[in-house]
């Protein structure tokens, strides 16, 4: 097919005079582009398989996720042969035209060894007819892979079995790390150190993440029938959230800032610094273990900040990391990218190089304050409220958007339903022990989660007011002569961020004065673990102060909930001068 189709362009090309030096077909290179291929099981190359097929030489279609790639180098797209023997007739002439072909190294192209198929002398190369291309080297996983380690946390680093993708020309820097895309191509085998197959890229398609059209019926009626609170209905979500890994009830603070940050976290994100990034305090180490393994499909391994695009990069224990990755992990976190510095002269170039890649992910932390692998004295000088985060840097700790302090021994984490929980799963590991967990499956909760960070939202002018007037309020109250304001310039930023993740948890599009609220008693919260109390004291079991046994707890959760709204407002009109706050009646 493409002989005939190189013979026709040949043709109509001579005919129409489009290049002048134009003399035989040789000279005529045609790469088909192809967009499809047949939806049929023997067109498709499933890296699980083994053995992958590489000796047939044709298209197949593959699907995977982008893990490692590199810069960009030349390769001869074709170069043109002149015989040596200037007697021979193919000494002139464009009769020997290499060019690259799918699979082949540079040697298959350009060396010294080609004969003249006429006189049998040695051919020279013309390098002023030689055509250099762009080149780009990527590795693919399949998306099985990478959910298999799924909030899998190990500070050891290990590297994904990939496939390697060969992309030439248009195709260089079309695709980006983290991606998942499905690529058309060649499969062949390259023999270097060790015999390998990787592909010859004929096209990539970008693979949209499916986004579900709706959510399941069971939250549907939630929805309904809490739609009189703007409370309610994320209440009931914290509640119920998890119920396979912890009981309904318990940890609703931490389950709520977990939600928050999930629908939060977009890889369409046109601003990187929407993402919600949550470190937590804790000295429960049996829990943390179990949520190393995770409650759905976000979290993935320590050091893979650039494949958790779109979802979540769980670290694990910042406190057994050294200065030197904390330092690097702060700096990715403040400016939402990772640098790669390559050094010339180690690749053989003459000029370093460094490369860029955007984060797209937010990032979940803890410390274990009780590790027996480090000693470590708390400061008794700490302020009422403020916990002493000193076992690593304050400015790493800052980065976070928030700071939890998840303890089982306090009233609002008791002890004994976790107990209770574990060792029934102990007993029973895939035993669904709550009503919650039959009504609201992990997939109900993963189609929600979808369909809510997909929400474009935007503040309503109450919201944007009250956020602002409590940004200034909170600035001016914590602010001295000698340091200054210790609320960071990103302070605003984290307060509107929580906003538009509440609304979006309650699948609004309209970021209200509550949703506010939560963001503020949230954000409050944090900063009163870091610095300790202020005049607007808020307690540390503000967004939940009752155990939500009933419909009666909702109703006397909205009526706390509502008179800390006031009290917001009245510190907003005191310490908080200039700003627009207005009462609902006014």
């Amino acid at each position: 097919m493409i002989a005939n189709t190189t013979m026709v362009c040949f043709i109509a090309v001579k005919t129409l005079s489009l290049i002048g030096q134009l003399q035989t077909e040789t000279q005529i290179n045609i790469v088909l582009k192809l967009t499809h291929l047949p939806s049929l099981p023997s067109y498709s190359l499933n890296f699980c398989e083994f053995r992958l097929d590489y000796t047939s030489q044709r298209f197949y279609m593959m699907q995977g996720i982008v893990i490692a790639m590199t810069t960009v180098t030349k390769y001869t797209q074709g170069a043109r042969f002149l015989c040596s023997d200037e007697a021979c007739p193919l000494s002139k002439g464009f009769q020997y035209i290499r060019v690259h072909a799918p699979g082949a190294t540079e040697s298959a192209t350009v060396r010294n060894d080609f004969l003249c198929n006429l006189c049998s002398s040695s051919l020279q190369e013309d390098r002023k007819f030689r055509v250099l291309g762009d080149k780009q080297i990527v590795e693919i996983i399949t998306a099985k892979a990478l959910h298999a380690f799924q909030g899998y946390s190990n500070t050891q680093p290990f590297r994904f079995q990939s496939l390697t993708i060969f992309l030439r020309d248009e195709l260089v820097n079309k695709m980006s790390i983290g991606n998942e895309y499905k690529i058309i191509g060649i499969p062949t085998c390259v023999k270097t150190l060790q015999t390998s197959v990787c592909i010859e890229a004929n096209s990539i398609t970008f693979c949209n993440p499916k986004v579900p059209s709706g959510i399941s019926d069971n939250f549907r009626c939630l929805l309904s029938l809490t739609s009189s609170s703007c409370w309610k209905f994320t209440a009931i979500l914290a509640n119920i959230f998890a119920s396979h890994i912890v009981p309904p009830g318990t940890y609703n603070f931490l389950k709520l800032c977990l939600l928050m940050s999930l629908v939060q976290t977009r890889d369409s994100n046109k601003e990187l610094e929407d993402c919600l990034d949550i470190l937590i305090i804790t000295s429960d180490t049996l829990l943390v273990d179990r949520n190393n393994y995770g409650t759905g499909a976000v979290s993935i391994q320590a050091g893979s900040a650039l494949l958790a695009k779109g979802g979540i990069c769980f670290i694990g224990d910042l406190a057994s990391y050294k200065k030197d990755k904390l330092e690097q992990l702060q700096s990715v976190m403040e400016s939402r990218s990772i640098t790669v510095y390559i050094p010339g002269k180690k690749f053989g170039d003459d000029t370093n190089q460094q490369t860029t890649f955007p984060i797209q992910c937010s990032f979940w932390s803890f410390i274990d304050m009780d590790s027996s692998s480090r000693k470590h004295m708390q400061k008794t000088n700490t302020l009422i409220g403020q916990m002493d985060c000193s076992l690593i840097p304050a400015n790493l700790v800052e980065v976070f958007g928030l700071l939890i302090n998840c303890n089982e021994s306090s009233p609002c984490h008791p002890f004994l339903p976790t107990v209770q929980h574990t060792l029934k799963k102990a007993i029973d590991p895939e035993g669904l022990l709550y009503l919650a967990s039959k009504q609201f499956t992990t997939e109900d909760f993963e189609k929600l989660l979808a369909f809510a960070k997909n929400l474009n939202v935007e503040f309503s002018l109450e919201a944007e007011r009250m956020v602002h007037g409590y940004y200034l309020a909170s600035r001016r109250i914590r602010t001295d002569s000698i340091f200054g304001s210790k609320l960071s310039a990103s302070a605003l930023k984290y307060l509107i961020s929580l906003s538009e993740a509440h609304a979006r948890l309650n699948l609004r599009n309209k970021v209200l004065k509550e949703d506010v609220l939560i963001a503020v008693l949230l954000f409050e919260t944090s900063l009163t673990l870091k610095y300790g109390a202020t005049v607007f004291c808020v307690a540390p079991n503000a967004v939940f102060p009752f155990e939500l046994y009933n419909e009666e707890y909702l109703e006397q959760r909205d009526v706390y909930l509502t008179q800390c709204q006031q009290q917001l407002l009245q510190f907003i009109a005191t310490y908080g001068p200039g700003t627009a706050v207005f009462a609902s009646d006014e």
